[in-house]
């Protein structure tokens, strides 16, 4: 499903509201969540193992040529063909028209299947007049569009994925029906956390968006939106918002909240590189407390677990100016240990703490699109969404105790670490037995292999560009962490170690403060 941003149609809430409609199961419709456009689909059972939201009326829906399925509300719901033309006219996008086909395929079909058994349409049409309307499910919360779908014909009988979990309501704010023609984005996919038993159809590029999922790991999404504000979609908070490290990371995160409308107050430990964001409209803190105290949502992001234990703990630190629903939300990729002190500590004031640890470089968070993993308060994480829409493409959720997010991007960074230490092996073995490099270049990023990590990397060891787009010292202190994680419950990371001392090689060359693909030099020498 696609979000419109430049035109809007003259479609309100309350011409949707305007007649009730009796809908049962089997029936098409147009369903509507949020600012995102009307998207044909078909009412069918839920899957038996899909938990029953509470709270308000809807209708579980299956959406053509997607694979989205979703709760949505039934005063969110219109028949299909009384509205098809209208919907047609305030709809253009390509991804749109593909779903409409996909309605025509369906019903051609059906119409194709009535002709050839006459017997069973009318049987059919009596038990359909007989039938009560289907009984309407309560929901406690706005919904998502989820799950699975696609342009095949749909039956009541068809089977659900067993996988499919209960879809929760995302913050997105009381709804009008506005729509505009709209382009596939290019730069962001939707993932639907093993909401469907083929994984490899959940990736639908669309049009970033605000989007929560909820699974039985309890793993959580917020999809974002559009972090370069050329749609304009985001919502600024209305809350003051601090931001304490301005390296390369932490420096792209602040120029996006400023660009998307927030109120933010920087400190950094070198004044001086507060300078430009002060330029850009920021406010500036004399101190870590005075941000805190001055703030009401409070972002860290620092280069190690002894970094963000002195921000807290030190003179004039964060603890210093923690009240009462103060929220502290740190950034840094530590150990699980640190975030646990860290929590405690804040929590013990009063205050409110969230880690939200961020999987990315310094070109994307310029350009806001981050993936930032949080644990903690999930009240603050819902705070932070128009946060997390202007830094990052999508943000994740992982329930139970804070600690379990920093574990996690522990994971994911010695996963990365590992692989960018195998392809600068791979090069320079390519060179010592007389292979082309570039040839090795293209050949991997026509494979399976491909990527744009790939690319960039092996293209500026080849330029002997090492210019730091994400710190060597800061993957091998992952690493570390992670294998220190390993250790602690009895797991083995035996590649990570051997990626490790490569990269402790490099750090020796004096290579610490280049990019991480700087190991490459670690076998040259």
């Amino acid at each position: 499903m696609e979000c419109g941003g430049c035109v809007q149609c003259d479609v309100s809430l309350k011409q949707f509201k305007m007649a009730t409609v009796h809908l049962r199961i089997g029936d098409l419709v147009w369903g509507k969540l949020g600012r995102y456009p009307p998207w044909p689909g078909k009412i069918v059972s839920p899957p038996k193992d899909l938990k029953r939201p509470r709270g308000k009326k809807c209708f579980f829906v299956k959406f053509f040529g997607t694979e989205d399925h979703a709760w949505i509300k039934v005063e969110q719901l219109k028949p299909y063909h009384p509205h098809k033309d209208e919907m047609i006219k305030i709809n253009k996008g390509k991804r749109f028209q593909q779903a409409v086909d996909a309605v025509e395929e369906y019903l051609k079909k059906a119409k194709g299947k009535d002709q050839a058994h006459p017997d069973d349409k009318s049987k059919s049409e009596k038990g359909r007049k007989a039938a009560k309307p289907m009984k309407i499910i309560e929901e406690d919360d706005e919904d998502a569009f989820k799950g699975g779908s696609s342009d095949k014909e749909q039956t009541d009988s068809d089977p659900e994925p067993s996988s499919v979990r209960r879809l929760v309501a995302g913050t997105v704010s009381g709804f009008k029906w506005e729509s505009s023609p709209v382009k596939d984005d290019p730069h962001f996919h939707h993932f639907l956390l093993s909401q469907s038993e083929k994984p490899a159809s959940s990736m639908e590029p669309i049009t970033k968006r605000l989007k929560i999922i909820e699974e039985d790991t309890r793993s959580t999404s917020i999809q974002a939106a559009d972090s370069t504000a050329i749609s304009g979609s985001i919502t600024p908070t209305d809350k003051r918002i601090g931001f304490l490290g301005l390296g390369l990371m932490g420096s792209g995160v602040v120029c996006n909240l400023l660009k998307m409308g927030h109120v933010v107050t920087v400190w950094n430990r070198t004044a001086e590189k507060c300078d430009l964001f002060i330029q850009e409209g920021a406010r500036l803190g004399r101190t870590p407390a005075e941000v805190v105290s001055m703030c009401d949502i409070t972002f860290s992001c620092v280069s190690d677990p002894k970094a963000a234990r002195d921000l807290v703990f030190g003179p004039s630190g964060v603890l210093q100016g923690i009240r009462p629903g103060k929220c502290y939300v740190e950034m840094s990729t530590v150990d699980s240990e640190t975030i646990t002190e860290l929590a405690q500590v804040i929590t013990s004031r009063g205050g409110r703490f969230l880690e939200a640890p961020v999987s990315g470089s310094q070109q994307l968070s310029n350009d806001g699109m981050l993936v930032i993993v949080a644990a903690g308060d999930r009240s603050v994480y819902e705070d932070c969404s128009s946060c997390f829409q202007a830094m990052g493409k999508t943000s994740f959720f992982i329930a139970g105790e804070a600690g379990n997010a920093a574990r996690m991007m522990l994971i994911l960074n010695m996963v990365q670490g590992s692989f960018m230490a195998t392809i600068a092996e791979g090069l320079t073995l390519a060179q010592a037995t007389g292979q082309s490099q570039q040839t090795f270049l293209d050949i991997l990023c026509q494979g399976q292999m491909a990527s744009t990590f790939v690319d960039q990397k092996c293209q500026n060891i080849l330029q002997g560009n090492f210019k730091p787009d994400y710190y060597l010292k800061h993957i091998q202190k992952d690493l570390r962490l992670a294998i220190s994680m390993g250790d602690s419950v009895n797991h083995p990371t035996p590649m990570a170690a051997a990626a490790n001392e490569v990269y402790k090689r490099a750090k020796a060359l004096d290579q610490s403060d280049n990019d991480m693909s700087a190991v490459y030099r670690a076998y040259i020498h």
